[in-house]
């Protein structure tokens, strides 16, 4: 970052910090009749998922008709892996209740599992970078999206507390339209101890907090940011906004007390995205 930022500089210390040790992903919610893995469904989450060479794929189940859709490559990728033709209603049994699937379900393992450690060397011969981090987040539709609006926004990656989490699921994986397969999802055991690992590489921890003493444009942060946030009902937890570096609200008109925690990531990783291209030109 080029400056200090102004007001809250809680949670930044002189000496160094003890790197937490090695982490790993817990094991994924299974659909009763999945066997091994959890299954993706819809076109863009399954699409999204063939062409990613990371993503282990055990089976696809899908609709003929569907099936003659899909993208080139993703055509070449199903010589890999065993696939049956199934009819709607068949899939509909499959797969949870309600599941929008579009005529296609593809049963996967979990992505290799990465740490705070593996994106601070990522972005250590860069300028600028951003982070996301939920506080106990819990609605899989809101995380799928936040996923999806990181991506947009060219987020290193999305940092999630193990417990009071969604698991990665077809329905997180829906929700973030194919986004998963890009955009790494970190699950950590100690949020406190993610943010010191970060503060570590350089990173600037932004809350996101709607009593702020200043907002995100007026903070004008630069250089590797990991923007926070919490739950809608509780908001950051205290050991969480105390360990912030600055705490920043977002400008609204006052016609509403707050946004959907998914649209408030949207606006705050777009005003990040926009100031730090605007540096660049």
């Amino acid at each position: 970052m080029s400056r200090k930022p102004r007001s809250q500089t809680s949670g930044r210390r002189d000496t160094p910090r003890s790197r937490p040790a090695g982490h790993q992903r817990e094991e994924h919610t299974r659909h009763p009749d999945a066997g091994a893995g959890i299954w993706l469904y819809g076109k863009h989450p399954v699409e999204a998922a063939l062409l990613n060479p990371d993503r282990p794929c055990i089976q696809l189940m899908a609709t003929r008709d569907v099936l003659e859709t899909l993208d080139t490559v993703a055509k070449q990728a199903l010589r890999q892996i065993p696939t049956t033709i199934m009819d709607r209603e068949e899939l509909d049994l499959l797969l949870p209740p309600g599941s929008v699937h579009q005529g296609l379900a593809l049963q996967v393992r979990a992505l290799p599992a990465i740490g705070p450690e593996d994106v601070v060397s990522k972005a250590r011969n860069m300028d600028s970078a951003t982070v996301l981090i939920l506080d106990q987040v819990t609605d899989p539709h809101n995380v799928g999206a936040i996923i999806r609006s990181a991506a947009a926004f060219g987020a290193l990656a999305v940092i999630i507390q193990d417990r009071h989490s969604p698991e990665e699921t077809g329905t997180l994986a829906k929700s973030a339209s194919g986004a998963l397969e890009r955009m790494p999802l970190i699950r950590v055991s100690n949020l406190v101890r993610a943010m010191s690992v970060l503060k570590d590489g350089g990173f600037w921890i932004s809350g996101l907090t709607a009593d702020a003493p200043s907002t995100l444009p007026e903070a004008r942060l630069s250089g590797k940011i990991a923007l926070t946030l919490g739950s809608e009902g509780s908001g950051l937890r205290r050991l969480t906004r105390e360990n912030c570096d600055i705490l920043t609200s977002l400008p609204m008109s006052g016609a509403v007390e707050s946004l959907n925690v998914s649209n408030a990531a949207a606006v705050a990783l777009y005003e990040l995205f926009r100031t730090q291209t605007a540096r660049t030109v």
